[in-house]
């Protein structure tokens, strides 16, 4: 069954000003039938409007961005203009966190039913929790997304902004089994990011190792997760 059409609750409204405009048609408008809503939440007001967006449109770009937006709408029903903010994130999680942190009730912006792939287990679904609820602690440097049949595999690299986390870095690692439609997310702590980014290569070609365990603190008894997107250099891999 195909998904819904989206519906940004944008009619009669204009953007507030031209560069605003030009923004959202480059962030959405370009690609917007491809895009499908994974969550969505508006606020009772219809001033906000809060979404998790797969991007159909990214298999075919670049390999390994990106395919998730996280889209934050705010309307002024007084001008009927609209101002956003968005976000290309890798994992649905992300998207989520990004949202709570700019606003969103957590317990509005859960994936709707038959979107996107079931948590394996329970490890699966306590991490994203976490990433969820904790979302500005780390900082996003790199991430690859594989969407193969046969190898549908994200990984993602993160930096503490805190300098005295005693996992400085941490990668996460998602396998979704495209049989079974399901996902298994693992978490992996790493002293350089050079460390990370290797496991990273390693494992889009098929040769990484089990990730290595984050180290516990008495100051830092969560695993923590990103909402900040960086630059970083992307290590090679498999493309689609």
């Amino acid at each position: 069954m195909p998904s819904p059409e989206l519906d940004l609750r944008l009619d009669g409204l204009e953007a507030a000003d031209e560069r605003t405009e030009e923004a959202f048609w480059h962030a959405t408008g370009s690609e917007l039938g491809m895009l499908t809503a994974l969550a969505e939440h508006h606020t009772p007001d219809g001033v906000h409007s809060y979404f998790v967006l797969h991007n159909g449109a990214v298999t075919w770009g670049a390999p390994g961005d990106p395919q998730l937006v996280a889209l934050h709408l705010r309307r002024d029903i007084q001008t009927k203009t609209f101002r956003f903010d968005h976000a290309e994130l890798p994992l649905p999680a992300m998207a989520q966190a990004w949202l709570i942190h700019r606003g969103c009730a957590p317990d509005a912006i859960g994936l709707l039913p038959g979107r996107g792939t079931a948590p394996a287990d329970e490890l699966t679904r306590a991490l994203e929790q976490r990433l969820m609820r904790d979302g500005d602690h780390f900082a996003l440097l790199h991430s690859y997304t594989e969407d193969g049949p046969d190898n549908a595999v994200t990984v993602v690299v993160l930096r503490a902004l805190d300098e005295r986390s005693p996992t400085p870095f941490r990668v996460l690692h998602e396998e979704v089994d495209t049989s079974a439609w399901t996902h298994t997310l693992r978490e992996g702590g790493f002293d350089s990011v050079d460390d990370a980014l290797q496991w990273c290569e390693d494992r889009l070609a098929g040769e990484s190792s089990p990730l290595p365990p984050v180290r516990p603190s008495a100051r830092f008894t969560r695993h923590l997760t990103p909402v900040v997107p960086a630059l970083a250099t992307r290590p090679s891999g498999r493309s689609r």
